[in-house]
C-alpha cells in the first residue's frame, strides 16, 4: 500500500449525515462506509475514528469491514486506476511480467500502488473478462490488450505526452 500523505481536509459532517442516514447500530456499518467511500473516494482514518465515537460499532469491527471487503480503500486512489488482469489466461501469458513492467514504468516500489505524483494507482484483478487479449489491463475504463513490456511502455508514454499537451 502506497505510505504516501495526501494532505486534505476531512468534511467530518459527511459522518454526521451518514449516521443520520443509517443510524448507530453495528449493521450501519457497511452503509456508513460506503457512503464515506463515495464521498471521499477514500475511507480516512479520521473519518472511521470519528465513526467508532460516534456509533455502537467498536474499532475492531469497523476496521475489519473496511480490510475485510475489497471495494474499501484506506488510501486515496489516482486520477486513473490501472487494473492488471491476473486471471488463468493472462497469469500464463505474462501477467507478472507485465505488473512488473507497470510497476518499472511508473515508478512504483513494491509497497506502493499510488505513484507520488498521485497520478495512477495500480490494482491486480482476477479478471477483467478478456481473455482473448491476455495479457490485459485497464486504465480508466479503457482496454489494452496482448500487452508487453515495450507496449505498456509506449502506452504510458502516450498518457505523459496526452498531458503535457492539456
Amino acid at each position: 500500500m502506497n505510505n504516501q500523505v495526501f494532505k486534505e481536509s476531512v468534511d467530518l459532517s459527511v459522518v454526521d449525515e451518514m449516521i443520520a442516514s443509517y443510524g448507530i447500530e453495528t449493521d450501519a456499518a457497511i452503509p456508513i462506509l460506503l457512503g464515506l467511500q463515495e464521498a471521499y473516494g477514500y475511507l480516512p482514518m479520521e473519518a472511521l475514528h470519528y465513526v467508532t465515537d460516534r456509533t455502537k460499532s467498536t474499532p475492531d469491527q469497523i476496521y475489519g469491514v473496511a480490510t475485510f471487503y475489497g471495494q474499501f480503500r484506506l488510501a486515496p486512489v489516482g486520477e486513473h486506476i490501472v487494473r492488471v488482469c491476473h486471471g488463468t489466461a493472462c497469469h500464463v501469458r505474462g501477467a507478472v511480467n507485465i505488473t512488473q513492467a507497470i510497476y518499472d514504468t511508473l515508478g512504483l516500489s513494491d509497497d506502493q500502488d499510488t505513484t507520488d505524483d498521485g497520478k495512477y494507482t495500480l490494482e491486480k484483478v482476477a479478471c477483467l473478462g478478456c481473455c482473448s487479449l491476455a495479457p490485459v489491463m485497464m486504465v480508466d475504463d479503457k482496454v489494452y490488450g496482448s500487452l508487453d513490456r515495450k507496449k505498456v511502455q509506449r502506452i504510458f508514454k502516450r498518457f505523459a505526452r496526452e498531458e503535457a499537451k492539456a
